[in-house]
Formats: structure tokens, C-alpha cells, sequence
């Protein structure tokens, strides 16, 4: 089929957090460049992800956006619950390359390039065979993206340091790495097979046309500058890309309960589709809750022990029996003041209300990108990942968010903290700071985007480089 529209072909991980920011790419490229985008959904969860509003194009993509699910990958014989997530993710990713060779290989209109993202690095070779560009799409920040790429030529020595005497790790660009911001590979040994896949990952990445990131240049130009000068691999800032508000049935309840509420007078309380508390700390959590007088809207999953990321796999819409892990008497003593939402809730459209107040948050990159863009100031409270180094970029470098005192890895934060950073973010000067920083930052994000800004001009050159590419394999150069 001859054509001279490009096409665009996007692979999306396991995970809420991977697939919500590469169906907004998708849906970028199709609003802004009018390219035509398959995007190839890997899955754990086909049941609920079927059901998800997530996979229905919208209605203005018309025929240019197609939404592929992959067969369902049966994982089950690497391990029990104890498996992490993250080897969950490349387990089922690996197996569905064959699935994925399959569909493009009877495409009559056969991608121009090939997007993926950390965990979809195998598929690279599949856009050789057909003569694709290859691009990687991070979806967090440009420190998170610098870190990984000079993990493979960090002196051993210099990491030991970091783990055993928690020396800094300094990386071109960045603020020198604390030993609290780690990530787990750190702690790997080189011969630990998933490090030496996530070294692969890495050296692959550096063989591609390039690496787009969900950050702009104005948040982070001493970062994205320094990877420029590096000359690895072209660096295209192209966020922030978040979901829209849209209207959600699930939510009706939600926002009419805000709909009452004074103007940003609430704490929003969200880890994530992935996060999870222990049930020592979802009590401390709700105790902090209700000592700091303040209102708020609490989405509560049921608490796990020693796992972070106890739901970053699972979807759906939750149930009442989370309710059973509070104090006694909570939700009676703070009806008045507070909502509880089992499981999920309709993100953007909570922090895009103009009752909020704040936004506690585990620092996922999604999360964050969608409180800047609608100006809430942020109680930044990591869980797992990269989310640790978030945290500090938003509360140190940006100044778009208090951090709850870091703790051991096996105590909770105290009630009284968080008591402390609920009222600081609400009630305090220090608030009112945060605040009006958020604003030049939603301003700054919205004019990235806009036409001649830093992120649409990123866009528009990676957009050029598949048009040319499709004119040269028209004309069988």
C-alpha cells in the first residue's frame, strides 16, 4: 500500500504507568503531526484492561489511531507472589516479541519507525528487519534518563562506595546521586543476569535514533544540556504529555462532594495505580488524616507487607473492604471532612478541581506531570523505582513540593508528620510558596507545548526525521 502518510508504531509495557503515557503520545502524534499510530499493548490483566476507557480511541482520531492488544503471555511459571513486578514486566514483554513480529509482518502499511520504552528493548531488532527508525520513549524525567545512561560506565568501585559508604554518585548534568535517591540496580552484581539485561537495555538504547523524554526544557535545561553534550544519542524533550480531563462515571460522587468544598481547601491522597501502604501505615496515614483538621479525598487500596508495588499489575475499580484496614471509628469521625474512594479514582479530573488544595503523591513521573500542569503543589511521599529521585528533584531543585521525613525502610512515618505536612501545604506560608512556583511551572509546561515552544519544536523534529525516512524507503534509496 503506497502512502505518504508516516506511521507510527508504539509498544506499551505492562502497567498503568507505562501504557497512560504512550497512549498520550500516541494520541499527540495523531492530534498534532496527523500521523497514523498503531500502538501495541502488552498486558498481565486482559480481563480489566479490556474494560479499561483507556483502550477506546477517541472519537477525534477517526481512523488514524489503532489500539492492538497482544495475546495474553502466561508468566506464571517464573515464581510465586514473591517475583517482583519489574521481572514480571520483561518476562511477559520478551515472550510477546513473537506476537508483535507477527502483526507487523502482515501490515499492508507497515510502520515507518518503532517506538518502545525501557522494558520493549527487544523489539529494536524487529524494526531492523523492517527497516524502521528506532526511537525509545522514557516516560519519567531527563535525570532519571541520565542516570541510566552512564550507569554502564560507572567505575564499580564508585558504586560500592555509594551502597557501602553512601557516597554520592555524581553524574554530568545532575545533582550529585544521594544514597537515599538508588536505584536497585546499584546493588546488583555485575553478573546478576537482570543486571546484565538492564546493561543490554541501556547499550541498545544508545544505538537508536533517539530517545524522547516526558520533560521539557525549561525544567530541566543543566540536565538536558548535559546529555546534548554527550552526543550518545539525540535527546527529544517532548512533555509534559498527561491525560485530559475527561468526564468519568466512576467519579460522579467524587466531584460532586467536591463541588462543595471551599476553593483549595483539600488534600488529594493518591500513591498511584501501583503503590501500596502497610497496614501499619495506611492506620498512621489515616491518624495524620484526621489530626490535621483539613479536608480530604483518600484513595485506599488494601495494605500489603514489604511490597511498594503491590498493585502496579492489577486494575479495576476497587471495593468497600479496604474500609476494614482503618482505625476504629475513622470514617464516622471525619465524614464530615474527608472522602474515602476505594482503589481509583479519576486523577486529572480531581486535580484539575479548583477545591484542591494539594496532592500527596508517591512521585510517579505521571503523577507528578499532571499536578504541575494543573498547578497543585505537592506532599511528595516515594514508594519504589526511580520515585525517590523525583522527590528530591520536586522538593530541592524545583520547589514544587514538601517531603514527608524519610524514614527506615521497615518504620512508618509517624502521625504527627503527617499532620505536619498536611497543614503546611494547606494552612501555612510555606504553602502559598509552593504554590505560586506551581504556577510559573504549569505556564512554563503550557508553553512548551505550545506551538514554537521548546517540547512542540522536539515533537516537530522527530515528526520530520519519519517523514524523510518514509520518502527515502518511497523512492528505494
Amino acid at each position: 500500500m503506497e502512502t505518504t502518510k508516516s506511521h507510527i508504531a508504539l509498544l506499551a509495557s505492562p502497567g498503568m504507568g507505562h501504557l497512560i503515557p504512550v497512549l498520550e503520545l500516541a494520541k499527540h502524534l495523531v492530534s498534532h503531526q496527523s500521523f497514523k499510530v498503531t500502538v501495541f499493548v502488552v498486558a498481565t490483566d486482559h480481563a480489566s484492561l479490556a474494560n479499561t476507557h483507556l483502550l477506546q480511541s477517541p472519537a477525534d482520531s477517526g481512523e488514524l489511531l489503532d489500539i492492538v492488544l497482544l495475546p495474553f503471555i502466561d508468566v506464571s511459571d517464573i515464581g510465586g507472589p514473591s517475583v517482583s513486578f519489574i521481572a514480571t514486566i520483561v518476562t511477559t514483554v520478551l515472550r510477546s516479541m513473537p506476537f508483535l513480529r507477527s502483526e507487523i509482518s502482515k501490515m499492508e502499511f507497515r510502520p515507518t519507525a518503532l517506538v518502545v520504552d525501557l522494558f520493549g528493548t527487544d523489539a529494536l531488532e524487529i524494526a531492523d528487519e523492517y527497516n524502521m527508525l528506532k526511537f525509545v520513549f522514557i516516560a519519567s524525567n531527563a535525570w532519571f534518563l541520565a542516570v541510566m545512561l552512564c550507569t554502564p560506565e560507572i567505575d564499580r568501585k564508585e558504586i560500592d562506595e555509594h551502597v557501602k559508604n553512601c557516597k554520592p554518585l555524581h553524574i554530568p548534568g545532575c545533582k550529585p546521586i544521594k544514597f537515599e535517591h538508588n536505584l536497585d540496580v546499584f546493588f546488583m552484581d555485575t553478573n546478576d543476569p537482570f543486571y546484565q539485561g538492564y546493561v543490554e537495555a541501556i547499550n541498545k538504547m544508545s544505538l537508536t535514533d533517539g530517545i524522547l523524554v516526558n520533560t521539557w526544557d525549561e525544567l530541566e535545561p543543566t540536565t538536558l544540556e548535559a546529555l546534548r553534550e554527550t552526543k550518545k544519542v539525540p535527546i527529544y524533550p517532548i512533555g509534559p504529555l498527561v491525560r485530559p480531563i475527561e468526564k468519568s462515571v466512576f467519579g460522579n460522587e467524587l466531584i460532586a462532594w467536591l463541588d462543595k468544598q471551599p476553593k483549595q481547601s483539600v488534600i488529594y491522597v493518591s500513591f498511584g495505580s501501583g503503590g501500596t501502604l502497610s497496614a501499619q501505615q495506611v492506620k498512621e496515614l489515616a491518624w495524620g488524616l484526621e489530626l490535621s483538621q483539613q479536608r480530604f479525598v483518600w484513595v485506599l487500596r488494601p495494605p500489603t507487607e514489604n511490597d511498594a508495588a503491590g498493585t502496579f499489575l492489577a486494575l479495576g475499580n476497587g471495593s468497600d473492604a479496604t474500609l476494614d484496614y482503618l482505625p476504629d471509628g475513622f470514617p464516622a469521625r471525619t465524614q464530615d471532612r474527608g472522602l474515602l474512594v476505594p482503589m481509583w479514582a479519576p486523577q486529572v479530573e480531581v486535580l484539575s478541581h479548583p477545591s484542591i488544595g494539594g496532592f500527596l503523591t508517591h512521585c510517579g513521573w505521571n503523577s507528578t506531570m499532571e499536578s504541575i500542569v494543573n498547578g497543585v503543589p505537592m506532599i511528595a511521599w516515594p514508594l519504589y523505582a526511580e520515585q525517590k529521585m523525583n522527590a528530591s528533584m520536586l522538593t530541592e531543585e524545583i520547589g514544587a513540593s514538601i517531603r514527608v521525613m524519610a524514614v527506615e525502610s521497615d518504620a512508618a512515618v509517624g502521625r504527627e508528620e503527617i499532620r505536619s505536612v498536611v497543614r503546611k501545604i494547606l494552612v501555612d506560608r510555606q504553602g502559598r510558596n509552593i504554590r505560586s512556583r506551581i504556577k510559573e511551572l504549569k505556564d512554563k509546561a503550557a508553553n512548551a507545548l505550545a506551538k514554537g515552544g521548546s517540547s512542540y519544536n522536539s515533537m516537530s523534529q522527530v515528526a520530520n526525521i519519519c517523514i524523510q525516512h518514509l520518502k527515502t524507503k518511497a523512492s528505494g534509496a
